[in-house]
């Protein structure tokens, strides 16, 4: 993408590359675990599904690869962009033609989630390329909002993969939900396809391989800290929502009603608040955004605790209250993202803008995914009440680290700072 590109081309462009992105992700974090919760499958096996986010996890491994292996005439970027998402819709197709009543045996999950895991290693690669591509072309004053894009994006991409996908298979049908959403990924990556990327920059230093992306990267002053940050900042988040949809299921929510609810009121509040929390980033800088919104992250896990007590009591489901905290949960979510990644952008060397990018995400899909795996035995063992309560709870005390090693890192704390100097 070229930089002297108008800056609304450039984040429409990026617009369409993460909500392809967040198409499939949408269909294992969002769709699946409801959809497997409807077969009866244990709650066990639904927190094992986080094993199929490992490409997100790992893909670190081979960003330095792809950084580096490219056709000049298709272009940097483009020349892994493309397949991966031509391959992608492959995957879904297959997807389609899979018999849903097989996931009442252990094979047939066992198939499906073979399936998925391709889908995601080709959107996480996709990733790669496009991090790069953002980070390259994105100045620091443009990084706020371009986060903002981002995270609205994906997050799009996740509700209808997901919520809109669940409304579509309960009132329409498996096969032609699946193959509509494959028809929307293959419409999304004709921008991609036309658009001409100019020569790649001449690097000034030699590709890293994939240990010398860790180390070199955390080499530098104070980011031993930024580590212990990107550890621990999404961990209470990402356990509690694992188990929302099981929950809502448990509830008598049919998938029409969970699907309604994310794809409507979940994507409005998703974009507003991805939108609004990248700009304030830029206005009233990074370390506040990260620790402000972290705290309103943490809250709108919590907040699950009332649904969860109400059906303790026998109070009939509120609709109103169910979307409600839904939405709230999303637009908070959404806020600290966006700060999050304008952090982590910021922190990426423009020689090695991709790899730099993905070190940082793949360290919270790892940590992140840990949590997710061992929420369904949580949620057995102290019901959907203490669980979110201990969601919510580990979201807010896991806010000390942003807060003590952010500050070591002035560009952070300052907000105002530009230019190359800026970064440690």
């Amino acid at each position: 993408m070229d930089s002297r590109l108008p800056l609304r081309s450039r984040m429409a462009l990026l617009l369409t590359l993460y909500v392809c992105q967040g198409l499939p992700t949408g269909v294992f974090t969002q769709a699946l675990p409801a959809i497997l919760r409807t077969y009866d499958v244990p709650l066990t096996v639904i927190g094992m599904s986080g094993l199929l986010a490992m490409p997100w996890a790992l893909k670190f491994l081979w960003a330095p690869f792809v950084e580096s292996h490219f056709l000049p005439r298709i272009g940097q970027r483009r020349s892994w962009i493309l397949p991966m998402q031509l391959m992608g819709i492959a995957a879904l197709v297959l997807i389609a033609l899979f018999d849903p009543y097989r996931l009442a045996s252990t094979a047939g999950v066992r198939e499906f989630f073979v399936l998925m895991f391709l889908v995601n290693l080709f959107a996480a690669t996709q990733d790669i390329a496009t991090d790069g591509l953002a980070v390259r072309t994105l100045d620091f004053h443009e990084r706020g909002f371009g986060n903002g894009v981002q995270v609205a994006g994906y997050r799009l991409g996740l509700i209808i993969g997901g919520g809109l996908l669940l409304y579509l298979i309960g009132a329409w049908d498996w096969q032609l939900s699946f193959l509509g959403l494959a028809g929307l990924m293959l419409l999304l990556t004709l921008p991609v396809l036309h658009f001409r990327e100019p020569a790649p920059l001449p690097r000034t230093t030699r590709p890293l391989r994939w240990w010398q992306v860790f180390t070199s990267f955390f080499a530098r002053p104070g980011l031993k800290g930024w580590l212990v940050v990107l550890v621990t900042y999404k961990a209470g988040e990402s356990l509690g929502s694992a188990m929302v949809k099981p929950m809502l299921v448990d509830m008598g929510q049919d998938l029409r009603q969970i699907g309604l609810m994310v794809s409507l009121v979940g994507s409005f509040a998703t974009l507003v608040g991805a939108l609004l929390g990248g700009w304030l980033t830029t206005i009233i800088g990074r370390y506040r955004a990260i620790i402000g919104f972290g705290a309103l992250q943490a809250l709108g896990v919590g907040a699950y605790v009332l649904l969860s007590w109400r059906h303790d009591q026998g109070y009939p489901v509120d609709l109103v209250l169910v979307y409600g905290i839904n939405a709230l949960e999303h637009f908070v979510s959404g806020m600290a993202m966006a700060a999050l990644l304008t952090a982590v952008m910021d922190l990426s060397r423009p020689d090695h803008a991709g790899a730099d990018f993905t070190v940082q995400v793949s360290i919270l899909a790892i940590f992140g995914g840990s949590f997710y795996l061992g929420a369904g035995f949580v949620a057995e063992a102290l019901g959907y009440s203490g669980y979110f309560l201990l969601s919510g709870g580990l979201a807010l005390v896991l806010l000390w680290p942003a807060a003590i090693y952010c500050r070591r890192l002035p560009w952070l704390v300052g907000g105002g700072v530009s230019g190359e100097n800026a970064r440690p």
